[in-house]
């Protein structure tokens, strides 16, 4: 943080999660307050141990889906189940917590005069008919399929926060995110880079579904949450939406080689049927956050599996020769019930 910028209060809302117990660390390092809100539904606390020390950091058991009254400078809308292992499992909650979590949010940014950034995705754009992806993509998404739940929760949601610009004039960001990686995902949340991982480390067949010739596009956290704060920090004119991921595309099955290489793994592949509405390629067009942001991802697949598979092999109590696991972060951060 610019040595002449005041810091903020800023509320995190899945804060304990993957991508939010991330945000809250760089946030914290940039010297701004947070105040961390989650339900514990898929967040877990460990993942914000290491913050619990800093004065400048606060805990609130909350869900979304009911009224927050707190004071912030900004809010980061993060709160939802975002693997479909979680968001199927309760799809009525699932689609609670995107539009009914977007009103809350939005009317605690109106009454504060917060900006407020939400946490899209790239699920919006179903199975897609453009490749790459472009924000200008109306999208292909089914509306009573079994992702429906969190596609269509989530582009409410993105209605939701134009609609309060356009009447309201809250300052908005709304970012497309698309697959994220990195250390704390949950081991078992059915996502492509856990499920490869952990299936790796521990011997079991690798999971391919379908031919294997699908394909995503995989950024590493690191980058991801860069951006989050980058768009955040923009001209005011510069709400979006905007596409935020990878566009370096690969097929799930060279994905599925290179964790078996990285790893040293003995592993074969298992092809199992493709799950219903699951996208055959997935990809960002990220001209906009180039041009705009001047962003883009930086850390290579090797490098961020690399970093991924050392956090698995800790968490499973192996120890790949070749990769040493991440330095363990300095403690910070308090709770409050």
């Amino acid at each position: 943080m610019n040595a002449y910028e005041p810091s903020r209060r800023v509320l995190v809302t899945g804060g304990a999660g993957f991508l939010g117990s991330h945000l809250c660390e760089r946030l914290l390092a940039d010297g701004h307050e947070v105040l961390c809100v989650d339900n514990f539904y898929t967040g877990r606390r460990a993942n914000i141990a290491h913050l619990l020390d800093n004065p400048r950091f606060e805990v609130l058991r909350h869900d979304i889906t009911f009224p927050l009254y707190v004071e912030v400078d900004q809010i980061y809308n993060l709160a939802c189940p975002a693997s479909p292992v979680h968001y199927q499992f309760d799809p009525v909650q699932t689609t609670k917590t995107s539009v009914h979590g977007a009103i809350n949010m939005l009317g605690l940014a109106k009454r504060v005069k917060a900006r407020i950034f939400q946490a899209s995705t790239s699920e919006v754009y179903g199975d897609p008919h453009v490749h790459p992806q472009t924000e200008g993509y109306w999208g292909h998404v089914n509306p009573i399929g079994l992702r429906s739940c969190y596609d269509e929760g989530k582009r409410c949601a993105e209605t939701l926060f134009m609609d309060y610009r356009r009447q309201h004039g809250v300052s908005i960001r709304v970012a497309r995110i698309f697959n994220t990686y990195g250390p704390r995902m949950h081991p078992n949340d059915g996502r492509v880079v856990s499920n490869f991982i952990m299936q790796a480390l521990t011997g079991q067949p690798i999971t391919v579904y379908g031919d294997g010739h699908q394909t995503r596009a995989f950024c590493y956290v690191d980058d991801m949450v860069g951006a989050f704060v980058r768009f955040m920090d923009s001209d005011d004119d510069l709400c979006g939406p905007i596409n935020l991921g990878n566009p370096q595309e690969m097929s799930m099955l060279a994905i599925a080689r290179q964790v078996i290489e990285l790893t040293g793994s003995q592993s074969g592949i298992e092809f199992r049927p493709l799950p219903s509405d699951d996208p055959v390629q997935r990809c960002p067009d990220i001209s906009l956050a180039r041009s705009a942001l001047g962003w883009e991802p930086r850390v290579s697949l090797e490098e961020g599996l690399s970093r991924t598979i050392a956090y698995f092999a800790q968490r499973v109590g192996t120890n790949p020769p070749s990769y040493r696991p991440r330095e363990a972060q300095p403690s910070m951060g308090r709770v409050r019930a």
